[in-house]
């Protein structure tokens, strides 16, 4: 797969400078009291109160891909529960690829190659090696706890000032997915031994486990971190919500980092958001020019 075709899959799949929030979203040396994994969770459900139909932003995006680094600008556009419509432009301000996501559809215009592809999700899978996810994307636009479900059991710990909510699986589960992801922050965790970490993944493959994690800032009980192991596929998704906007962004994210990671490679994208708007309708435009050939 060619270099703009990468980038635009990434930018799809990740899920994302205006006003950006003054305060830190934790105080890592903050003592914070204990809460149950309930009340956490009837927080988190009565702080998302944000019920967006559209949204459309200017991004700013730098993408770290195994093939390198790569920084472009783009335009972002959404229906809830319906599209998402991506616009990827380079510096020189000509349209470069064109995306729209659906609930079960990628359609993708590589416009240096004169390719396309179109296709619905599973065959996006295939071909690319991952499997882009439009809730997951619009959740992320959000700031949402993504996957949440309020009548679903979890776990409840604190970390580095702010709350930890976890999905009730089976401790070894939760060790392994921790071992697994990018960033290993479980202060007094020691690793599995290679061994029963590959038993450990085997069984969960068995159970098709996932495990959710989420951390919340303990003031405005908003999420500031989303880790999403699906240890049946060894791969992980991490998505961090690391500024914040004021009024005229709406309260949402300013800034999102995401990670995807499995074990022989990992891709982050980072989404600088501005001009945020939540007003509708909007054109979600998108037709393969007749001279177009399928992506190789």
């Amino acid at each position: 797969m060619n270099t703009g075709s990468a980038a635009v899959l990434v930018l799809t799949l990740l899920a994302v400078a205006g006003c950006k929030s003054q305060r830190p979203l934790a105080d890592l040396n903050r003592d914070i009291p204990v809460r149950s994994p309930e009340k956490l969770v009837e927080r988190l459900v009565a702080s998302d109160t944000l019920a967006g139909h559209f949204y459309s932003a200017k991004a700013n995006v730098q993408l770290a891909l195994p093939a390198g680094n790569k920084s472009f600008k783009a335009q972002v556009r959404s229906v809830r529960d319906s599209a998402a419509w991506i616009s990827v432009i380079p510096a020189l301000g000509i349209e470069m690829a064109r995306v729209l996501l659906t609930t079960d559809s990628l359609k993708m215009l590589d416009k240096l190659h004169d390719t396309y592809f179109v296709g619905d999700t599973l065959e996006a899978e295939r071909k690319f090696g991952l499997q882009p996810d439009l809730s997951l994307l619009q959740d992320a636009l959000f700031g949402r706890a993504i996957g949440l479900q309020p009548n679903e059991k979890y776990r409840s710990d604190r970390e580095n000032g702010q709350y930890v909510l976890t999905s009730k699986e089976k401790r070894k589960f939760v060790r392994a997915a921790e071992d697994i992801s990018p960033g290993d922050t479980l202060a007094s965790d020691r690793d599995m031994k290679e061994r029963r970490l590959e038993r450990t993944l085997r069984k969960a493959e068995e159970r098709q486990s996932i495990v959710l994690r989420y951390w919340i800032e303990p003031d405005a009980f908003r999420v500031t971190r989303v880790q999403i192991a699906d240890l049946m596929n060894d791969r992980t998704a991490d998505v961090r919500y690391e500024e914040w906007g004021g009024a005229e962004e709406h309260f949402l994210p300013t800034r999102i980092s995401i990670t995807l990671s499995e074990p022989t490679r990992q891709a982050t994208g980072t989404m600088e958001l501005s001009r945020i708007n939540l007003e509708g309708p909007m054109s979600l435009n998108f037709s393969v020019p007749e001279k177009y050939t399928p992506m190789p």
